[in-house]
């Protein structure tokens, strides 16, 4: 891929003088200093973190890029200054744990319809196949209709080898869709029966996907289809577009056999993206008792705009140059610290924002076994909610932790509210790809605290320009987390305050 850049030699200066300096990290203190009603130091050391990473000089810290290398450089010396150790366990790769992407574009696709073995052609502008793989193919597949598939819980023999058939109209998320897929659908078709166009969903679906180059071959495979050419479809079948949608309709509604077949394909091309997660750690005293795991993620979009737009760089300012920040500042005050019976890693994700990547990355080739995480804290989109400001769990419910996790919010003098409405982002930050591997993850957050908050960003600066460093960072709750966040740390990794669960 044009302009990637080749991260060992550039940081290879860095990783020397790691090595150099690991001889001279001086006694670490025993104790953690007294904290001030505000403490203004740590505001402002956050702050500073979040004016390097998130500078026009990073050009929005996208993977491959300049920004990467600085980025990670950055993080490195920081890291290393504060006295963590290398936490690949990687003797080939210390401090940076390589992750290799895939970048896909869609390139060709096809399709052929058959209504009770009658050929019905379809144009190219009344349908959009698109795959996350290389290339996904299905042949003379019968088609099933779902309905709207509000909860798709299907049998696989329903869906095994169909082609499901979805109502658009009432939800547009894709999560209906990765069930029917997940379920054993060999494809999905999505009938556009609402307010989206086929040229809305291009301007979404044709765009580069990514993936981890270990799942480059085979992909999802995914169609829209216009209602218009859906209906035609269906003529002289005995079914109608209108029939099948007020029978979706009804109360106890199963889904119903199609008397079409299809045969679909899509191709993509590829393009190959070197890139990193920054692994530390501070070992403890009892290298049997498990770990701790913090994680924020580093990426962003870099450049993201087009002229004549005079501002081209999503910085992300807040997502998430301050949950680094936080991160980081966490990491120097448990260094400053007493050991821990647990050992506690860092973990820096790249691929945060091409879906969650690194941290499944990471999940593939855990530098320790990921039964051994006794829980995994992340931090994303910080600085954005004042000093005060409760704190919510994003996936509360999820794990074993929230008992104890209220323990130590209490111990701290913060307010913890229900995560219910947060658990709508739950998806959406690396903790969930760590849940999926089985990880307890949880995000404990100042930023969702008074949900509203979080929503006003999500809805103006969120994945925009306008994440940068013109905003007002709220660096009072930041700094409150970060206090947070030790304290949770040290709780998890002390065996008298948390009994590692019996697996």
């Amino acid at each position: 891929m044009n302009g990637l850049i080749t991260i060992p030699a550039r940081i290879a200066g860095l990783l020397r003088a790691a090595t150099i300096g690991l001889a001279l990290i001086g006694a670490i203190q025993l104790a953690a200093p007294a904290q001030a009603a505000r403490d203004k130091a740590l505001e402002q050391r956050l702050r500073e973190h979040i004016e390097v990473l998130a500078s026009d000089d990073f050009a929005g810290r996208q993977p491959g890029t300049e920004g990467e290398a600085k980025t990670l450089r950055y993080l490195g010396r920081q890291w290393f200054d504060i006295g963590l150790q290398s936490g690949t366990n990687d003797p080939a790769n210390p401090w940076f744990a390589p992750v290799t992407l895939v970048a896909r574009e869609p390139a060709a696709s096809r399709a052929q319809f058959l209504a009770s073995g009658r050929h019905v052609p379809i144009s190219a502008d009344e349908l959009l196949l698109v795959t996350s793989g290389r290339r996904s193919l299905v042949r003379n597949a019968p088609m099933l209709f779902v309905g709207r598939a509000d909860k798709p819980e299907f049998a696989r023999n329903q869906l095994a080898g169909r082609v499901a058939v979805v109502l658009d109209a009432g939800g547009e998320g894709s999560q209906r869709q990765d069930a029917l897929l997940g379920q054993g659908a060999s494809a999905v078709l999505t009938v556009l029966d609402g307010s989206r166009t086929l040229s809305h969903v291009e301007a979404r679906r044709k765009r580069s996907g990514y993936a981890l180059a270990n799942n480059s071959l085979g992909g999802d495979l995914e169609g829209f289809i216009t209602a218009t050419a859906m209906a035609r479809l269906l003529e002289g079948t005995g079914y109608s577009l209108a029939s099948l949608e007020a029978a979706s309709r009804k109360k106890g509604f199963s889904p119903i056999a199609l008397p079409n077949s299809a045969s679909l394909e899509a191709t993509t091309s590829e393009s190959t993206i070197h890139t990193f997660n920054l692994i530390g750690t501070l070992p403890g005293r009892d290298p049997l008792a498990g770990a701790v795991l913090l994680v924020a993620h580093w990426d962003h979009f870099g450049i993201c705009a087009e002229s004549p737009t005079e501002d081209l760089v999503c910085n992300g300012a807040i997502d998430n140059a301050s949950g680094v920040a936080v991160l980081t500042e966490t990491a120097r005050r448990l260094a400053k610290g007493p050991k821990m019976d647990r050992d506690v890693y860092f973990l820096a994700t790249t691929g945060e924002e091409l879906g969650l990547l690194g941290a499944h990355a990471f999940a593939h080739s855990p530098p320790v076994p990921l039964s051994n995480i006794v829980a995994a804290l992340n931090i994303d989109t910080i600085a954005i909610a004042p000093r005060g400001t409760p704190v919510a769990i994003v996936g509360e419910g999820m794990t074993g932790l929230d008992a104890d996790i209220a323990k130590v919010v209490k111990r701290e003098k913060r307010k913890l509210v229900s995560g219910k409405e947060a658990n709508e982002y739950v998806r959406r930050q690396d903790g969930w790809a760590l849940l999926q591997h089985d990880v307890p993850a949880v995000m404990v957050s100042s930023a969702y605290g008074e949900i509203d908050r979080i929503k006003r960003f999500f809805d103006t600066h969120y994945h925009r320009p306008g994440d940068d460093l013109s905003l007002d960072l709220e660096l009072g709750g930041a700094a409150e987390d970060v206090a947070l966040h030790v304290a949770l740390v040290r709780w998890f990794a002390h065996s008298a305050t948390f009994v590692r669960p019996v697996k």
